[in-house]
């Protein structure tokens, strides 16, 4: 039975699933369920409604679709807002988790693919958690300047040690559930198909709807700031954050602050001091940049903004790489993987197989994790031609130079690769340091000579 209906479809959906269970389902699946405001105004009003009601006994909180618990706030929506609407942003989300840490009755996160950011922070206000195998937590707010605000540097140091918590925030690591589990995030680790059933399951076993912090004699994990571990890990935390940011990271430094400061205090108490300095870190210039430059624009340049209108999108059909070092090899792995035939060419036959024997190892790599089958495997490495005869390149549409950093050895590519290359396809140099204008006087087509580059490794 639906307890709340909309004329459109709800980004919140509330039902009831047993007698006394309710579940609560982010319906944002597009957006990976980020919270914009009017998911987090019907999450609130869904939540105010259903403590009122003492028919319920339980609930569940999960997202819709496949990919996604959370993903954290929506940062797009953010972007389009001023100063004043920011701060009440940040509000709604700090209000939304603590009406689920204090909602009267236990609380379940059941999570299945990524709990980023404030979907991490969510999910660590609920009571219990259970997940998919499938599921990915992180709090990597630090990667683009700011830092869990909505009770994350309270309540994570609180539920796992101390040490592991400091390192998921100012790293801003992806943690796998098995990995969560190990730390003491989740109480269980099941199929995804099985999440619904295994949050009942624990239910029925019976959850303390009372945090840990709340009750008489508790102590964090990490133990307190001022014992021996304590004193030694802030000492040595300190002195890496400062080795590896040189303090250009307001964020991260203020993340210890709010961890040695409110593990000292009364979780409420410590609430407003992450507050305070999370409001004072939203202001700073390096946020603003890096929320702009690192999230912002390089969501909208994976979705093409900067492309020039009115030309159509080049598929290819053929890839040459000349070059099976490191990176060529990574890149004609890429590309196979990408379903493209690709001919990888060195100076000898022995040195190009050498180069696809690298896409061997990381296909090999993968069917043992799990990340492939032999099958998908088989295909991928079925479109790699090793080679050292440049006349495999002849149909290519684009060939991609990945040689020493020579310009007399990438002239010597250049021409061998012209000699065979058609008027319309591209040559592309993966230089990082040689100006392309000045290898593309080596060519006999500029018009058709660009740079790319690929980051090391290629495969990630």
């Amino acid at each position: 039975m639906a307890i709340a209906q909309s004329a459109q479809t709800p980004v919140a959906l509330s039902e009831r699933i047993a007698p006394g269970i309710v579940q609560i389902t982010l319906n944002r699946p597009s957006a990976r369920n980020a919270l914009n405001m009017a998911l987090i105004e019907r999450l609130l009003d869904q939540l105010s409604a259903l403590s009122e009601d003492r028919s319920i006994r339980a609930l569940i909180i999960t997202g819709a679709g496949d990919l996604a618990f959370c993903a954290g706030a929506d940062l797009h929506e953010r972007r389009d807002m001023d100063a004043t609407q920011r701060q009440a942003h940040t509000e709604a989300i700090n209000a939304l988790a603590d009406a689920i840490a204090l909602f009267p009755v236990p609380v379940i996160a059941a999570i299945r693919g990524y709990a980023l950011a404030g979907g991490t922070e969510l999910a660590v206000a609920c009571d219990i958690r259970v997940a998919g195998d499938n599921a990915v937590f992180g709090l990597p707010e630090v990667k683009i300047g700011i830092f869990p605000g909505a009770g994350g540097t309270q309540r994570l140091p609180r539920l796992i040690n101390t040490q592991d918590a400091l390192q998921i925030m100012t790293t801003g690591q992806e943690l796998s559930a098995s990995r969560a589990k190990a730390l003491g995030l989740l109480a269980e680790v099941v199929e995804p198909e099985n999440l619904i059933s295994a949050a009942r399951e624990l239910l029925r076993k019976g959850v303390d709807p009372v945090a840990p912090w709340d009750r008489k004699g508790f102590k964090a994990p990490g133990g307190t700031i001022w014992s021996p571990q304590g004193v030694q890990l802030f000492s040595a935390v300190n002195a890496i954050l400062r080795r590896e940011t040189n303090m250009n990271y307001p964020g991260a430094y203020a993340i210890l602050k709010c961890v040695y400061e409110g593990l000292q205090l009364p979780f409420d108490t410590a609430l407003k001091v992450e507050q305070r300095y999370f409001t004072q870190i939203l202001q700073t210039t390096e946020a603003q940049m890096m929320v702009r430059s690192l999230f912002v624009s390089m969501q909208e340049l994976g979705k093409g903004a900067r492309r020039p209108a009115g030309i159509e999108p080049a598929k290819f059909r053929k890839v040459g790489v000349v070059g099976a070092g490191f990176m060529g090899a990574g890149i004609a792995y890429v590309t196979a993987r990408a379903g493209i035939p690709v001919v990888l060419i060195d100076r000898d036959q022995a040195a190009a197989d050498k180069g696809k024997a690298h896409s061997e190892g990381l296909v090999k790599g993968g069917i043992a994790k799990g990340r492939t089958t032999q099958e998908e495997g088989d295909k991928l490495l079925s479109l790699i031609t090793a080679t050292s005869d440049y006349n495999q390149i002849a149909d290519a549409d684009i060939v991609i130079e990945a040689v020493f950093e020579d310009r007399a050895v990438k002239k010597a590519v250049i021409e061998q690769v012209e000699a065979v290359l058609p008027a319309s396809s591209i040559f592309a140099s993966n230089t990082s340091t040689l100006p392309i204008s000045g290898l593309a006087e080596n060519s006999k087509r500029p018009g058709q000579f660009i740079g790319v580059h690929f980051f090391s490794p290629v495969d990630r």
